[in-house]
């Protein structure tokens, strides 16, 4: 379940915008609201420009459509909201505009008049060029604590998966470790721990894997073998079983498999072919 939600949080954070920045560069369209204050001002001079030098008509249109220019960059909603000379020098703009189409203000007056118009977006320009650095110095700083939160989750993660790769692999060691030993057991429990060959329960599993097979089965039983363990004892008598069980194999072939009943009686399982019978 963590692992899951760091991953969810890789994702969110890989994702992520700043929504100050966002907004600031999306707020006007193309341009930002520095950029819109400066162009607008260009226009501006511009018209003061042809207006300082005006001497025919051809300069009064010229700057009147200098001025056309920049009241359309002027003239948005984020200006009118927040900056209060934008409505006043939009008016003067407008006002100049009809005075000069009309001739009834001589251009270098006009000229002059338009300072207020310049200081205003100098001031917007000002202002939007302090608060693009501050957006952008939040922006860093929001994007150094997110980079951080990426790095220290990856890390996190890395962790997690060779932790997990560690325990999976000691269980599966673990695993193995067990299936051996109890393949070994069952192997033990099929042997006579005496002789080596295979016991009651292993002549019981052969005959029943070998269902519908023709075998031959062979009971042997060794006679005064009590005697002769009492009178040497027990250890000479376990050699006995030994060395007994080895020549019967021995004798019996590749083909047959014996097995210890228990004490001194022995058996042997062979194919028997049907046609032999």
């Amino acid at each position: 379940m963590s692992f899951m939600g760091l991953m969810v949080l890789i994702v969110y954070e890989s994702r992520w915008v700043y929504p100050e920045i966002q907004a600031y560069f999306s707020q006007t369209g193309s341009l930002t609201g520095q950029q819109l204050a400066t162009r607008a001002r260009g226009y501006v001079q511009s018209a003061q420009e042809s207006l300082l030098v005006a001497t025919s008509p051809l300069d009064i249109r010229e700057a009147n459509h200098a001025l056309d220019l920049a009241y359309g960059l002027f003239d948005v909603s984020v200006y009118r909201q927040h900056y209060s000379c934008t409505v006043p020098s939009l008016a003067l703009i407008e006002e100049m505009t009809g005075h000069l189409e009309q001739q009834q203000i001589e251009p270098i007056d006009a000229a002059h008049a338009l300072f207020i118009v310049v200081d205003c977006l100098t001031r917007i320009e000002m202002h939007q060029l302090d608060r693009r650095g501050s957006v952008i110095n939040d922006f860093s700083e929001s994007t150094r604590r997110h980079n951080q939160v990426l790095t220290y989750s990856s890390l996190l993660i890395f962790v997690l998966g060779l932790a997990f790769w560690v325990m999976h692999e000691r269980q599966l060691r673990q695993t193995e470790h067990a299936t051996a030993e109890k393949l070994a057991w069952m192997a033990r429990a099929m042997r006579d721990p005496l002789t080596g060959i295979g016991n009651r329960s292993a002549l019981h599993q052969d005959v029943v894997s070998r269902d519908g097979e023709s075998l031959g089965l062979i009971l042997i039983d060794i006679d005064f073998f009590k005697q002769y363990n009492d009178a040497l004892g027990h250890p000479q008598g376990d050699r006995l079983l030994r060395q007994l069980a080895s020549m019967i194999e021995q004798a019996l072939g590749l083909t047959a498999q014996l097995y210890r009943l228990g004490g001194d009686e022995f058996a042997a399982l062979l194919p028997c072919p049907s046609n032999s019978v």
